[in-house]
């Protein structure tokens, strides 16, 4: 059973949001009950891999969390390429999730993990690299310098999958958007007080961009194929082929 997300429940003193052992404990609760279509991202990642994937193939999951997604990427390629070399590399800068990572993903193989700041990180030669809701937490700055270094990293055909919280270029529909997204959190069990707290602890720590600014750093870093493979309210996930 999912350890409950209650670190907003209470009235308390609001610290710019990390990825702390608070976090990491309820985190896969935090995002079943906060992020819409997390599941469907999921599947939409192991169509898009059925059809690019490559013996051999190296896959980066950058921003990996407790390891939700490099298990379902793990476990997908073993029954449906079951003689193919394959090897997932999860890289994350947080200790205590990359501690439940390891827990989590304690009973397989094919994967490392890698505790360091994606700015910093070294990528080798892939044909996958996934980052789900993590470029929105990094300094806007430092986001096109990435991105180009993913593309360069993928081999001719290689993809890359974004998720991300965005927001709209209009500021009254993305008020709209905003509500609409609270109330997916109310449905799942949120009170007002949580969403209020949640909401000025992801202040500025959290910076989403617009649809159109996103695909243009895509191309900026070198991919000319580039689509909006989902979008629900003020989240998307891209596809970047290179």
């Amino acid at each position: 059973m999912l350890e409950t997300d209650n670190i907003f429940k209470q009235k308390r003193t609001i610290e710019p949001f990390s990825f702390n052992d608070e976090v990491a404990d309820v985190f896969d609760n935090m995002v079943e009950r906060s992020v819409p279509f997390y599941n469907e991202i999921h599947k939409i990642i192991l169509d898009v891999l059925g059809k690019s994937f490559m013996p051999g193939d190296k896959i980066f999951d950058l921003g990996c969390s407790t390891g939700t997604t490099i298990k379902i990427l793990h476990d997908f390629i073993k029954e449906k390429f079951p003689e193919k070399y394959f090897e997932i590399i999860g890289v994350d800068n947080s200790p205590s999730m990359l501690k439940n990572c390891q827990k989590k993903l304690n009973e397989i193989s094919n994967f490392a993990l890698k505790c360091e700041d994606l700015e910093k990180i070294e990528l080798t030669p892939n044909g996958l690299v996934i980052m789900n809701y993590t470029l929105q937490f990094i300094n806007p700055i430092k986001r096109p310098e990435l991105l180009n270094k993913i593309y360069n990293s993928l081999r001719p055909g290689g993809v890359f999958i974004l998720s991300e919280k965005i927001k709209a270029e209009d500021n009254f529909i993305d008020n709209l958007l905003i509500d609409l997204y609270y109330d997916f959190k109310r449905r799942n069990g949120y009170s007002e007080l949580e969403i209020a707290q949640k909401r000025e602890a992801l202040e500025n720590v959290l910076v989403p961009i617009t649809p159109n600014n996103q695909i243009e750093l895509l191309k900026m870093a070198g991919f000319s194929r580039v689509e909006v493979l989902f979008k629900w309210y003020n989240f998307a996930c891209y596809l970047g082929v290179k």
